[in-house]
């Protein structure tokens, strides 16, 4: 049976067709879930995409956090439902405190919008299993606030625990900590990442086919899951 991945949509989504199209693309269902609606549908994983939820008008993900479908996320990441938050949605995952740490603005004050390279550092995650450690890969990263930080202890337990999925190479387009691109939680299922995986799914418009794993790692894990 194809696996069904929900895609939230909040109000100022910008990529949630994109990561549809990236989910569909990989061989999956996409399932639209809009912000409003408390229900996830039966969905057997969740990407929140990209976009400026709410108009980042209080902190970026900060209202988005507070959705009534986030309520039903947060249980259900909890019991182990894979949950990709990319960019903004990676400041919501932040935000519900399902990941540590924060994205904050740029250090260098500018919008950053260039095709950057990530070394995957964790390929035990529901979202990086079919990566090899070490693997380097080309995806667009897009983003005004995507300085990860925390405290030096967090910082010390993510590198300690190996939960540091991907890191920047070639230029920190951010001024992210120890280059953090993408973090996950102790059980792997929940993996926020900064730059746009989903951009990169298909030779036309991406400047590579890498971020397609992202996608196709959460199906090879569905697959292992138990029933």
């Amino acid at each position: 049976m194809t696996a069904r991945v929900g895609v939230v949509t909040f109000p100022g989504s910008l990529d949630d067709g994109d990561a549809a199209r990236a989910v569909r693309i990989a061989g999956a269902e996409p399932v639209r879930l809009w912000h409003g609606d408390p229900e996830l549908h039966g969905v057997d994983a969740v990407v929140l995409p990209g976009g400026f939820s709410y108009g980042d008008y209080l902190r970026c993900g900060a209202i988005a956090r507070f959705a009534p479908v986030m309520e039903k996320i947060v249980d259900a990441a909890a019991g182990g439902l894979p949950v990709l938050g990319i960019c903004n949605g990676f400041q919501i995952l932040c935000e519900a405190h399902l990941l540590p740490g924060a994205l904050t603005r740029n250090q260098h004050l500018h919008f950053r919008n260039r095709d950057q390279i990530l070394r995957i550092e964790a390929v035990g995650t529901a979202w990086t299993n079919t990566f090899q450690p070490g693997q380097e890969v080309l995806i667009p990263v897009k983003n005004g606030e995507g300085c990860y930080v925390a405290d030096p202890a967090t910082l010390d337990e993510l590198e300690a625990e190996g939960r540091v999925v991907a890191r920047y190479v070639g230029g920190n387009p951010n001024g992210s900590q120890r280059d953090i691109a993408a973090i996950t939680n102790p059980a792997g299922n929940v993996v926020g990442i900064m730059p746009h995986p989903e951009h990169a799914v298909e030779a036309l418009t991406g400047p590579s086919l890498d971020g397609l794993g992202f996608f196709t790692s959460v199906l090879k894990h569905l697959v292992g899951a138990p029933a």
